[in-house]
């Protein structure tokens, strides 16, 4: 989650409706977060996006068919075309768009020199075998470990930042955002500000339909889901590459990719997989991972659900923690009584453990700013971040810890995990915060021993606190 502060989306920032961009087919990023978002370079071809469908999808292509062009000139030498290739595949962060793992900031990693050198290697051995098809470039992540979605992402933004540029460009004169000049590659564009960035630094929106929680070369789980319809195509890949669709480790990745590299007819095989990939943008309107609903949440809650806290003349320690133990009472009735539950889950399937600390972020976050409350959001405390830290002073802090009934080690986070970040940050007080998703069976209970356990032994106690977030049913039809 990171250190957030202050998430400023884009729309909210600029003062237009966020309806306004999903009309235009654009995300509305978070200036300050990276949404976990990647776009997928497979997706290009099939946007609704002009800019994208035609534009960025040709300079993909074009651009890796060069590197390829070079690669096959060097015929192994590693020359003069080889350290050109090298060049062009070394590709710096594109912090304007915004997306990628940075949480609390846009600044991440960026496909340096040895991803490049990497990702140079394994197209030379594919060369070698007589393929030259670009979108090897794509297939390569499958082979190498170390090369993820971000680093994709990154390569796919920064070749086909122009069109990005351009797409921006035509949003902001719609909607007559505030710009201004910026250059992008070769050319010159008017451009929105990154207002939170103290560097001079443009935003690039990016089309909704070429963004996925993760580009189709992952792992090799996508490459099988893109292959089931094609029982024909499975079968084929199958007898050629043995259990390549149960790659799943580093030490399978490794044996996997000696098989693959094996023989023109195993590539191909791959390649033809990734040809026929049926892969689809991420459903934003949805939301299905929960990547964004924390937004919705932050913006709306205050508001919508006001929370009758007077703020005190002065904040000592315990009007720091009648604030927050306020706060998680409201969230307690906000899930239980309000609905906010739904946003916990999708299709059936609650969402991970970060999605419910967003929750709880996007709803402290709101009551915090009204009672001037500092929070920080996985605090560093010396023994690894707490999920939440409230209070401005190091040694007379208040922490929370967020965790689903689901989580395997649910008790050992209470017993063991919580008191050591509590001695880490030398708080004044500690809750831990369960919430109820299913499968809680005995596990409370034996949270509540721990806790007795821990008051008989004379040390402080961590508060337990319980919220449920089951899908309301009728009481007969309710289970643990």
């Amino acid at each position: 989650m990171g250190r957030i502060r202050n998430p400023e989306p884009f729309a909210a920032r600029f003062g237009i409706d966020p309806a306004a961009l999903a009309q235009l087919g654009v995300l509305d990023p978070v200036l300050n977060v990276d949404t976990r978002l990647f776009i997928d370079p497979l997706l290009l071809p099939q946007s609704g996006v002009s800019e994208i469908a035609s534009g960025a999808s040709s300079r993909f292509h074009d651009y890796f068919a060069d590197v390829v062009r070079l690669l096959q000139a060097d015929n192994g030498s590693k020359g003069v075309a080889w350290r050109e290739a090298e060049r062009r595949l070394i590709f710096p962060e594109v912090r304007a768009t915004c997306l990628g793992y940075g949480a609390a900031t846009i600044r991440g990693s960026a496909f340096g020199p040895v991803a490049s050198r990497k990702l140079l290697s394994t197209a030379a051995e594919i060369i070698a075998l007589g393929i030259d098809d670009p979108d090897m470039f794509i297939l390569i992540p499958l082979l190498e470990d170390g090369i993820g979605p971000d680093l994709i992402s990154d390569l796919t933004a920064n070749v086909i930042q122009e069109d990005l540029a351009s797409l921006t460009q035509r949003v902001t004169a719609t909607l007559s955002i505030p710009s201004e000049p910026f250059s992008i590659g070769s050319g010159t564009y008017r451009l929105p500000r990154n207002p939170t960035e103290t560097a001079r630094t443009p935003v690039l929106l990016v089309a909704k339909d070429t963004l996925r929680r993760l580009p189709v070369a992952s792992d090799w789980s996508e490459v099988a889901d893109v292959t089931a319809h094609n029982q024909a195509l499975r079968i084929k890949v199958n007898r050629l590459i043995g259990d390549i669709w149960s790659a799943r480790t580093r030490k399978n990745r490794k044996r996997l990719r000696n098989a693959a590299l094996a023989s023109k007819a195993n590539l191909m095989s791959l390649l033809d997989s990734l040809h026929g990939a049926r892969v689809s943008a991420y459903d934003i309107a949805s939301d299905p991972d929960g990547l964004l609903t924390w937004r919705v949440v932050r913006e709306t809650v205050a508001s919508n659900f006001p929370l009758p806290l007077s703020g005190p003349s002065l904040l000592d320690d315990a009007a720091a923690a009648r604030i927050v133990n306020a706060i998680i009472a409201q969230f307690r009735t906000l899930v239980e009584k309000q609905g906010l539950w739904k946003l916990m889950w999708h299709n059936g399937k609650h969402h991970n453990e970060k999605t419910a600390q967003m929750i709880f972020f996007a709803t402290a976050d709101a009551y915090c700013k009204a009672n001037g409350l500092p929070m920080t959001p996985e605090a560093e405390t010396g023994s690894g971040p707490v999920d939440f830290k409230f209070g401005a002073q190091y040694d007379r802090s208040i922490l929370v810890e967020v965790k689903l009934s689901s989580n395997t080690g649910l008790e050992a986070g209470y017993s063991k995990q919580l008191q050591a970040y509590r001695d880490g940050a030398l708080a004044i007080a500690a809750t831990y915060l369960v919430v109820d998703v299913g499968g809680m069976g005995k596990k409370w209970s034996r949270l509540m021993q721990a806790q007795s356990t821990v008051h008989a032994s004379g040390s402080t106690v961590s508060r337990l606190e319980y919220v449920d977030a089951r899908p309301q049913k009728s009481a007969s039809k309710r289970r643990n």
